[in-house]
């Protein structure tokens, strides 16, 4: 669904140039229900913004479903924003207009689209819990409530792919928790792809993959062995903080050349600058901290 190689995104001004994104590799199949974990600054919301058509890529190469994000033209970003992706914001204010219905809020990207449909727009404010409120204006609705139907509002366009972007940063934990069983039922139910950009790492444990990105580049992938587990009291996560209780295993992501990014908690206790040790055993490869043999290193 999702193929990123040698991704590049740089923000120029007239004094400054930031590089976001420093050739970020990543894939998602379709289907899969995944989260994108990273500090502020990190290139996870860049990366999202992209791969919603907000945002243009300045090199590499960037696929979602058919479309060549890099290559398209404006036209045809219209199109893909409006047949392909939904998109889901932190803040409500996004994604929802305040003087119309729950279900009028749903029908308007239907109408803009040319494909209005309300039995569906109904349908969908059923699924996210909503049936009994979808004539209520959104002041009379709670935060939780107006982020339901911020979820609906994204998939009025039948989208292939879900990005939301903190989706649950605004809520409290039970709304949390009702928002992820509505992705996990949507991604079950529908096949929709869904990805989430969060700071939030217990929603890791909810999701079957976790990439962790770090200074514009993919670094570490959590997998769950069995998506099927809930919880089984395992432990992963240990460089990044993620309390995964799930059966979830760490690995680092190595790109084509052989790249890859050691952990920086890794790299504290093992007192590591910028050159390692590197050692082949015919088995495995053992990356140690350089010995200094009379103020030269070994």
């Amino acid at each position: 669904m999702i193929q990123c190689e040698g991704l590049v995104k740089i923000y120029k001004t007239k004094d400054l140039e930031v590089v976001a994104l420093q050739g970020l590799n990543i894939s998602v199949a379709p289907g899969e229900m995944m989260a994108i974990i990273g500090n502020s600054g990190s290139g996870k919301s860049t990366l999202l913004n992209i791969l919603g058509g907000l945002d243009r890529p300045s090199a590499g190469q960037v696929r979602v479903g058919e479309w060549d994000l890099l290559k398209i033209t404006d036209d045809q970003l219209v199109e893909y924003k409006r047949r392909t992706v939904g998109f889901i914001w932190q803040n409500n204010a996004r994604n929802l207009l305040p003087y119309l219905t729950a279900l009028e809020n749903v029908e308007m990207p239907m109408m803009l689209g040319g494909k209005y449909d309300k039995p569906y727009a109904k349908q969908l404010l059923e699924w996210v819990g909503l049936k009994d409120r979808m004539y209520s204006k959104l002041q009379q609705l709670s935060g939780g409530e107006q982020q339901r139907v911020a979820i609906a509002i994204s998939l009025a366009n039948r989208p292939n792919l879900l990005l939301a972007d903190e989706p649950t940063g605004s809520v409290d934990t039970q709304t949390s928790d009702m928002v992820m069983e509505i992705f996990r039922k949507l991604n079950r139910e529908i096949g929709i792809t869904v990805v989430i950009v969060t700071h939030d790492l217990s929603l890791a444990d909810k999701v079957d993959r976790v990439v962790a990105i770090r200074d514009g580049l993919t670094s570490t992938e959590f997998i769950k062995r069995n998506p099927n587990l809930n919880t089984d009291g395992g432990e992963a996560g240990e460089s990044w903080g993620i309390p995964l209780q799930s059966a979830h295993e760490e690995y680092i992501v190595v790109d084509r050349v052989g790249r890859l990014q050691i952990p920086r908690d890794y790299m504290n206790k093992l007192s590591i600058k910028d050159k390692v040790s590197m050692e082949f055993d015919g088995e495995k490869i053992v990356i140690k901290a350089p010995t200094i043999v009379e103020g030269n290193l070994k």
